[in-house]
């Protein structure tokens, strides 16, 4: 299970670091995706900076810290959730898929880094 959930994490930390540079460069995807969720375009870089801190808690978390990896991995879960809740709110179903394969990502880097923690 633990190979799993490294590379899970891993790939969140990939996904996590990309979407914050497409969120800090106004891409048109994420101008579009915002605007039908109703996220002003003006909270991206701040939406953006949360992203790129939980994928920078990660890595860190797996490199030296776990317990910063944990409240990464929390940190994202909880991001996610609200992200799901955006679209749920706006009724945007049909990409919902993208922040709840997030949020499993996250949840799953949680997992790992709190076994991390526990056997340091």
């Amino acid at each position: 299970m633990m190979p799993t959930l490294f590379v899970a994490t891993i790939v969140s930390i990939v996904v996590n670091a990309f979407i914050a540079v497409a969120d800090y460069a106004k891409a048109g995807f994420v101008l579009k995706n915002s605007a039908e969720v109703l996220v002003p375009a003006s909270v991206l870089p701040y939406l953006a900076t949360l992203k790129l801190v939980g994928a920078v808690g990660l890595v860190v978390g797996v490199t030296a810290v776990p317990w910063l990896g944990v409240a990464a991995g929390v940190g994202l879960v909880l991001f996610f959730i609200g992200a799901v809740a955006a679209h749920v709110r706006a009724r945007v179903f049909y990409n919902i898929a993208f922040p709840g394969i997030y949020m499993l990502l996250a949840v799953a880097s949680t997992a790992y880094t709190v076994q991390l923690a526990v056997q340091a």
